[in-house]
């Protein structure tokens, strides 16, 4: 808890820094599919609590390791809501509900890493490095988490 509360506050000081990770050429299909499914599983802005998509199309940034969204360009100046960034990650953990590794429940306070600007929650810190050696394949395993979760919810309306 204690790390996760440093790792909130850095972000905090992080966002008056925050920089468009847009990158010049286009991104690829997959690319903008993997985005916009965890642009659905975070559901809110960092800073203004807004739904995503409810300002157009959100806007994918840097926060320290991790690629977030953002609902507007006026976001990109001002800093994190602690309590919205705690939900974001709320929403993460919840929608991945499995660690991809271990394929086993995560615990009620997941351990967590970031591979290639994606929080990754964790069963056990063991479970990071067979994530660092091959994250593709492990963040292929949370996307299709994601996409069942998504999925479910929407069954549920």
């Amino acid at each position: 808890m204690k790390k996760k509360m440093l790792f909130v506050a850095a972000l905090i000081v992080a966002a008056g820094q925050v920089a468009s990770a847009q990158q010049a050429s286009q991104p690829s299909k997959e690319q903008i599919a993997r985005d916009q499914l965890r642009a659905a599983v975070q559901e809110i802005c960092p800073v203004s609590g807004n739904k995503l998509g409810d300002h157009g199309a959100p806007i994918k940034v840097q926060m320290g390791q991790e690629m977030v969204f953002l609902c507007c360009k006026g976001c990109l100046q001002k800093e994190v809501d602690a309590k919205h960034w705690a939900t974001i990650h709320a929403n993460f953990a919840s929608a991945q509900a499995k660690c991809p590794v271990m394929v086993k429940p995560l615990p009620k306070n997941p351990k967590w890493t970031i591979a290639e600007g994606q929080i990754v929650y964790l069963c056990c810190p063991a479970c990071a490095k067979k994530i660092a050696a091959d994250p593709n394949t492990y963040l292929q395993k949370v996307d299709q988490y994601y996409t069942a979760s998504l999925k479910a919810k929407q069954a549920r309306k």
